[in-house]
């Protein structure tokens, strides 16, 4: 094995056991919905994402959920075969490097649907236990995404008076996500910004 492939591996797994320390501590350390201000800008939040990003599913029930791991693996490992791909064909180190962070991304929340409704008690109203005597909070491949960085920049206050919509704090950024969807969407903003270096014509 030559130091590049040796390099990214180190690099995801580097990537990934750091979203999953982030999320063991948050999962040990606090109850669903738990809220600790480090400054009023960013704030750490505890939730669980059933779903995609943002909360998005493909319908209720263990079937969909089920459905949604799957697909997760699915796409995970042709990304996985195309960053080997890029290897073999000697593409430039950002173009590994970008495929690295999406491939990380996605490996740090396919462990929490994979695992964590197993490993994990429940965390609604108190702080979860790990491996509990009793069984997790569901089953395989039934786990819940870890969210926990919040960044609510400001505040805007809409005046009653506007139609629908009046009467409301409107909180500027409100997801929550964690280190894995950072680290997908770092490799998407690589690949708008550097797409002719990613994928050079000349290979």
């Amino acid at each position: 094995m030559n130091k590049k492939p040796a390099f990214i591996i180190i690099f995801i797994f580097l990537l990934v056991a750091l979203d999953q320390m982030l999320k063991f501590y948050i999962k040990l350390n606090y109850y669903l919905g738990e809220e600790y201000v480090i400054f009023d800008w960013f704030r750490i939040h505890f939730t669980e994402n059933e779903g995609m990003a943002l909360g998005f599913t493909f319908g209720e029930g263990a079937w969909a959920k089920i459905l949604l791991t799957l697909l997760r693996i699915c796409a995970v490992s042709c990304l996985i075969w195309y960053l080997w791909y890029c290897f073999k064909k000697k593409y430039p180190s950002i173009t590994l490097i970008t495929f690295s962070f999406i491939v990380a991304g996605a490996i740090g929340n396919i462990i929490d649907s994979i695992f964590y409704g197993v490993i994990f008690s429940s965390s609604e109203g108190k702080v979860a236990t790990f491996l509990p005597e009793e069984g997790g909070y569901s089953s395989f491949l039934l786990g819940n995404v870890v969210d926990m960085l919040y960044f609510p920049l400001f505040k805007v206050y809409i005046p009653e008076d506007v139609p629908l919509i009046g009467g409301v704090n409107f909180i500027f950024f409100q997801p929550i996500f964690n280190l894995a969807d950072s680290y997908v969407t770092i490799g998407v903003i690589m690949i708008v910004l550097f797409y002719k270096k990613i994928f050079p014509k000349n290979l």
